[in-house]
């Protein structure tokens, strides 16, 4: 399907891609993962064919339909079911030939063509897929007009699933979407039929939606089967094998130099120290480590409180003259808790959110918050107030006008700001640096109580794991709205839902809440709390045919567990010859080195072997889970 040899690319001199190859075989659904600027989107580019490499090729299939995310949705007084409908070009084409042919022939001819391609059943499928990412029957025959530039994006995204490309590219798809959204995304891409490479910084998308990740670091790409969390694993012992190569090089040089230092001047050792240094010229030299960039972030706390930090008793939250978008809320929130706020979009957390800050009054009851209460908060539409031309350190000396140089400089540093990043225009930031500087913003007042509105964005893994460390260690109160499941999960030890007009507890794990996300948008109906959920005899049976999928899946499971205790033996067992033959001292016997090069090759023609049948029995289980 997609073969990349030899592919350079610069730009202003500076290499982005370094003769970087790879082959992604037809039905693969591929993460492409990297660090912010490693070179992505840029990568696409170049196999949707918008930017020329200055070496190598990219192939592609002859007549395969390559689909990606509109860069714009239309915004006139089409409808998303419009629009999506006509993301299937030929599908489009067909059904407008069908209205305006009068050859008999010809007529039947578009017919069967409609029939074989499934175009009867595409108004139902588009409005599923519209469903999935949030749009009720009412949105859907809404004019397009109406709806804000995140929503038109869904509906670009709807538009390009919808058309079913036979190689789709998305870059970030989750960016726009909230957290049932993204569970929704998720399950359909691992049900994807055809060839997809997805970016994303989402570990669980990229755990469970993709079957391989590509890795471009460097310049150059790598591919590794599985998902993100096997990637880890298997990128680990590549580094740990490659520090053990240089150890072993390291040595022999070191022992081939002492020779030459010895000798070499030595008349009857002089032809023997020469064939030393030429030795020791003719050694290849082994690839740098890899680099990861360290991020870590710091929210320092002081003033901790007595519970409870805030309580609401019959509140109702509203914006000025306007009817409540919450009503009846009877919560309280003490100095250790840990919420996620879970409901779509439109349902109420940023305003919720925005109450519990102090930002929004209640329009009814009572919201109490202690008197040493100091919340931070951050909202990515903050980013909008940003003053452009000035720098990190500007925006910084504003909010600690009695400070100094020094204290600024560190304050930004805490957040990964060096010297050069802090005296930079924040409009020449990335999307992942303005975050950081709202984290640092948010910081400074030693809040203890953050609330996080949609942190991820923009946020690579790497600065999505320092962020999880940092909530983590920060003693205070946290509220999180998050369409990353990962971060809620290492971080929320509550979960409230918000939906119907109020805000309840939720009676369930991340895991009960996906079920009843999928459940609700293939039916078209809302999630609902736990406590709302059909008793009796339909939950029984609900728990019956659930423990007949669990029983289904177990021999599947069983398996893939017993490979991965096989793979993990056989890592082992590698590094343990790796270890070995570090050591100069077996160069001297050869029986032994000759042993462990047979054993070495054995052992990674086994792992080989057993990562194709990890792969086979996932895929298994997968095909297994969504039927």
């Amino acid at each position: 399907m997609l073969r990349i040899d030899g592919l350079t690319y610069r730009i202003a001199g500076r290499t982005i891609l370094d003769g970087a190859g790879a082959m992604i075989p037809d039905g693969h659904r591929v993460g492409l993962i990297g660090h912010n600027g490693a070179g992505k989107s840029t990568l696409f580019r170049l196999i949707l064919g918008e930017a020329h490499a200055d070496d190598g090729t990219v192939a592609i299939d002859r007549g395969a339909r390559i689909g990606t995310v509109a860069q714009e949705a239309p915004g006139a007084d089409e409808t998303p079911i419009d629009v999506v409908l006509a993301g299937d070009k030929e599908r489009a084409r067909l059904v407008a030939a069908a209205e305006t042919e009068t050859d008999p022939i010809l007529l039947a001819e578009i017919h069967e063509r409609l029939t074989a391609i499934g175009a009867h059943s595409g108004p139902a499928r588009a409005q599923r897929i519209l469903a999935g990412l949030g749009f009720d029957p009412e949105a859907q025959a809404r004019p397009m007009r109406s709806f804000s530039g995140g929503w038109r994006m869904r509906v670009a995204l709807a538009a390009v699933l919808f058309a079913e490309p036979d190689l789709l590219l998305l870059d970030e798809p989750t960016n726009y979407l909230d957290l049932e959204g993204t569970l929704w995304l998720e399950d359909f891409l691992a049900r994807y039929p055809r060839t997809l490479i997805v970016i994303s910084h989402d570990r669980d998308l990229l755990n469970h939606s993709v079957n391989g990740i590509l890795h471009l670091d460097q310049g150059k790409l790598t591919f590794y089967t599985g998902g993100f969390d096997r990637f880890m694993r298997a990128r680990a012992e590549k580094i740990a094998l490659l520090e053990a190569q240089r150890n072993k090089q390291d040595a022999a040089r070191k022992h081939l130099q002492s020779f030459v230092d010895r000798f070499r001047f030595k008349a009857s050792k002089a032809k023997q120290a020469q064939a030393r240094l030429k030795m020791i010229e003719k050694m290849e030299p082994l690839p740098e480590l890899p680099g990861e960039t360290r991020v870590e972030f710091r929210f320092p706390c002081k003033d901790e409180l007595a519970p409870p930090i805030v309580t609401l008793a019959a509140a109702s939250i509203a914006y000025e003259n306007r009817p409540p978008v919450l009503r009846g809320l009877n919560l309280r929130i003490d100095p250790d808790d840990r919420i996620a706020l879970l409901g779509s979009n439109g349902n109420g957390k940023s305003t919720f959110a925005k109450a519990i800050a102090g930002r929004l009054p209640v329009a009814a009851g009572e919201l109490f918050r202690a008197p040493k209460l100091r919340p931070g908060f951050f909202a990515q539409h903050q980013q909008d107030e940003f003053i452009l031309g000035e720098t990190p350190i500007q925006h910084m000396q504003a909010l600690l006008p009695k400070a100094g140089p020094t204290e600024v400089r560190s304050r930004l540093g805490a957040f990964g700001f060096g010297a050069a990043l802090a005296e930079t225009p924040v409009g020449q930031l990335s999307g992942g640096e303005k975050a950081r500087l709202l984290f640092a913003m948010m910081a400074v007042d030693a809040p203890n109580m953050i609330i996080l509105d949609e942190p991820t964005n923009h946020l690579d893994i790497q600065a999505r794991e320092a962020l999880i460390q940092a909530v983590n260690e920060h003693p205070g109160a946290v509220i999180l709205i998050s369409h990353d499941r990962h971060l809620i999960e290492a971080c929320a030890d509550r979960l409230w839902l918000v939906a119907g007009g109020t805000v309840k507890p939720f009676d369930g794990d991340m895991e009960d809440y996906r079920r009843q996300v999928l459940a609700g948008a293939f039916d078209d109906g809302p999630v609902k709390p736990a406590a709302d959920q059909p008793a009796g005899g339909d939950r029984k049976e609900a728990r019956r045919e659930a423990a007949k999928a669990r029983e289904a899946r177990a021999p599947l499971v069983k398996k893939i567990k017993t490979i991965e205790t096989q793979l993990e033996k056989l890592a082992r067992d590698l590094a343990a010859v790796d270890a070995s033959l570090a050591d100069p001292k077996i160069y001297n016997d050869a029986p032994r080195l000759a042993d462990l090069g047979k054993k070495r090759a054995d052992l990674l023609k086994a792992q080989e072997s057993a990562e194709m049948d990890w792969l086979s029995a996932q895929e298994e289980l997968e095909t297994a889970e969504s039927a």
